[in-house]
């Protein structure tokens, strides 16, 4: 089972999320996230693609207004991967 960190930016981001989009994107995680990590690729629907002009950052599309950017950290479990969650919101968590 990999292993996640939220940053403190990305705990703020969570926060300000309604409950019904904050149970989404848990249940998007759990889902389909994970899975897909094991498996060593994503599916289409998530959308991971690198952030452009930040090297070694990711998003993934949650929700039809729902992303969230991430890392890879230095695996906590041996082969394992492990993820730092770094912003959740909306297309503005790009802009800001």
């Amino acid at each position: 089972m990999p292993t996640f960190s939220p940053t403190p930016r990305f705990l703020r981001d969570l926060n300000k999320l309604t409950g019904d989009e904050q149970q989404r994107f848990k249940r998007v995680v759990l889902d389909e996230f994970v899975p897909d990590l094991a498996a060593g690729h994503f599916r289409v629907g998530l959308r991971v693609k690198g952030v452009r002009g930040v090297p070694g950052v990711f998003e993934m599309t949650w929700a039809s207004d729902g992303r969230a950017t991430w890392r890879y950290g230095s695996e906590q479990r041996p082969g394992e991967p492990y993820v730092i969650w770094l912003r959740i919101g909306g297309h503005g968590i790009f802009g800001v």
